[in-house]
């Protein structure tokens, strides 16, 4: 016991890392419904993976659990499964980046950068005719905002 407890310490220690599901960055979602970053800064579904994708990239320490759920989601589909846990803190509880003190600065981060992967602008692009004719049946919805 004495070997784990010196690899990995309280802040270090996976149960220590917060969470982050895809939900408190959803712009789709409701505050009620466990969004938790002003709508305005918030992405269209993201997913567990693009988390993890930009939260890697910074420099974070990042765990990625596929199966679970968040709460609050009534749809039990894939694309809303998982979460993404991130070490905020080193052992002596300063943050283990300094430009990310809070779990809010991480989650504005992340949904500031997401729109930005290259998943997500390919299919902006539209450059693929694939994806293009697999969007055909969309073009009915943008009808209703008014």
């Amino acid at each position: 016991m004495a070997a784990a407890a010196a690899g990995a310490a309280s802040a270090a220690d996976k149960e220590r890392f917060i969470c982050i599901y895809p939900a408190y960055l959803n712009n789709k979602k409701t505050i009620a419904e466990g969004r938790r970053i002003p709508i305005d800064k918030a992405v269209e579904n993201p997913t567990s993976t693009e988390i993890q994708d930009v939260c890697a990239a910074v420099g974070f320490n990042v765990l990625l659990e596929k199966n679970k759920m968040y709460p609050r989601e009534w749809n039990r589909d894939v694309q809303y499964r998982g979460r993404v846990r991130i070490q905020l803190k080193q052992d002596d509880g300063n943050p283990c980046l300094p430009q990310f003190p809070t779990r809010k600065s991480v989650m504005l981060y992340a949904a500031e950068t997401i729109p930005k992967l290259k998943t997500r602008t390919q299919k902006m692009g539209g450059s693929d005719q694939s994806l293009q004719q697999g969007e055909g049946g969309k073009k009915g919805k943008g009808k209703k905002k008014k």
